[in-house]
């Protein structure tokens, strides 16, 4: 029997962090879960084809947008269960005993990771308990948490959409958050964007794009404000 797990990465000129979020995924080899290794590139002008390649993954070319992207990779992946995982996120050794176990005991929900930075900033401490409260309590995770989704799932709720900006919050929207869990498990991300931009002044730059998505706003509209 074929491995159950494809893990889907979208990628645009990520050769500085992919190889970290590939070598994260060792523990699900050594496991037996994965299947396959997908990573939906948008047209990288560095040595991201390159790396993946040289790590055994498949890569797919098409489109650039992450929407786009998450969509074409999951469309060539083979596994029953689907991990979507951004380039710039890595692991906790743990996940593959977590996933495991989440496959074999609730194939009707979907999961995502515990969020952590990669800083020791204060401030990243303090946006990651906020976001893990969010996602728990109102099913609204990070896409730098991942999306483990059964393809079943995946497919009852219309994937991945080809949308400039939200698109990790239109498919958690369409899973609900009953069928939403989270994994007792890390995924820790990059916090370059918020060092860049500085932490109160990204947070709530993101926070206010998510509110004028959810009042009604267009991802085509908010992707111009969004950097």
């Amino acid at each position: 029997m074929p491995a159950p797990l494809s893990i889907v990465i979208p990628t645009l000129n990520a050769e500085a962090e992919l190889p970290l979020c590939l070598e994260s995924l060792m523990p699900g080899l050594e496991a037996g879960l994965i299947r396959e290794v997908v990573v939906a590139d948008g047209g990288s002008e560095d040595a991201t084809p390159k790396i993946a390649g040289a790590m055994g993954a498949n890569l797919v070319t098409g489109a650039r947008g992450r929407g786009a992207q998450l969509a074409a990779g999951a469309a060539a992946a083979r596994g029953d269960w689907l991990l979507f995982l951004h380039a710039d996120t890595a692991l906790s050794r743990d996940w593959a005993e977590r996933t495991g176990d989440h496959v074999m005991t609730k194939p009707d929900h979907a999961a995502f990771f515990e969020l952590r930075f990669r800083s020791d900033a204060r401030a990243a401490r303090t946006l990651e308990k906020r976001a893990n409260r969010r996602a728990r309590m109102l099913g609204l995770p990070y896409g730098d948490q991942g999306l483990l989704i059964s393809r079943k799932l995946y497919d009852e709720v219309g994937g991945y959409q080809d949308v400039p900006l939200m698109e990790d919050v239109m498919i958690v929207r369409a899973i609900g958050k009953r069928r939403l869990v989270q994994l007792n498990a890390e995924a820790r991300t990059s916090a370059a964007k918020y060092e860049r931009d500085g932490w109160r002044k990204r947070s709530w730059h993101n926070a206010a794009l998510l509110a004028r998505f959810l009042l009604g706003a267009s991802p085509d509209a908010l992707a111009k404000r969004y950097t």
